[in-house]
């Protein structure tokens, strides 16, 4: 007889793509929406992407309005995206639902169809994947493109769930701007403090901060490009290269509150 494991593998292995659940929990309990019924949707439509973040090109992707997706959302809530590397992106609600400017998509890979694989990687960014239409009229950012998504869940805020990584309120105008930002691109890979949800990559603050060991010229220089201070092929970092993923000033305000966390460990 086989070995129990290996006949879960197979098992596994032969569920077909159409299989493919994404968990939306927006505190009711977890209601799973499949590829198939998705794509069935009288809402779903062919939406193009000039500049794809994932496939860094042009694509176009078969799509449903995530904000139809989400009943009794409100513009106070926060929704956290997960993906199955343990990417997090946490997302305000009104972003998704001001349909004025930058509009939200849930792209859904059709297994009869299925995506490129991505640059660098093993498999395409599907079967969920966060796409954007007009992105720059919301400041949408590169870390706001969560694909291979597993899971939608509305939750408190980061600062009401992690109070460990909010600087204090008498902190410089400068750190606070840098915790903003360090939000909404950071915190979607790394921990601060030991507190967050993301896995993909180390904790900032502990036990050391790069500001520790890292001149501010090396520290900026690694956050535009990670391979120019180690080549690692296999490094999952992409960087913020340009000044449309990440200003100057924005850098600038994420290493003030680096800085400014190197002196706020917190203790455990």
């Amino acid at each position: 007889m086989l070995p129990r494991w290996i006949c879960l593998l197979a098992l596994c292995l032969a569920l077909p793509a159409s299989a493919a659940e994404l968990r939306i929990d927006l505190g009711r309990g977890v209601a799973p929406l499949e590829t198939a019924r998705l794509l069935q949707r009288a809402d779903a439509r062919e939406v193009a992407v000039p500049d794809d973040v994932a496939y860094h090109r042009a694509m176009r992707y078969r799509a449903v309005p995530l904000a139809d997706l989400l009943p009794g959302l409100a513009p106070g809530d926060h929704l956290q995206f997960v993906a199955a590397d343990g990417f997090t992106a946490e997302i305000p609600a009104a972003l998704i639902l001001d349909r004025r400017g930058a509009r939200a998509w849930l792209a859904v890979e059709d297994p009869a169809h299925p995506w490129p694989v991505l640059p660098g990687g093993d498999r395409s960014a599907g079967p969920f994947y966060l796409v954007w239409t007009d992105p720059q009229a919301a400041g949408v950012g590169p870390e706001q493109w969560p694909y291979q998504l597993a899971a939608i869940r509305r939750l408190q805020g980061v600062d009401a769930r992690f109070p460990a990584v909010v600087p204090a309120t008498a902190a410089a105008a400068a750190v606070q701007h840098g915790f903003a930002v360090f939000k909404r691109t950071c915190f979607a890979c790394h921990t601060m403090n030991g507190e967050g949800d993301a896995t993909l990559g180390p904790d900032l603050n502990l036990p050391h901060n790069p500001t520790e060991y890292l001149s501010a010229k090396l520290l900026r220089a690694f956050i535009r490009d990670p391979q120019s201070l180690h080549r690692w092929p296999q490094a999952k970092m992409h960087g913020f290269p340009t000044q449309k993923e990440l200003s100057d000033t924005d850098l600038d305000a994420v290493l003030a509150y680096l800085h400014y966390m190197a002196g706020h460990k917190a203790v455990h």
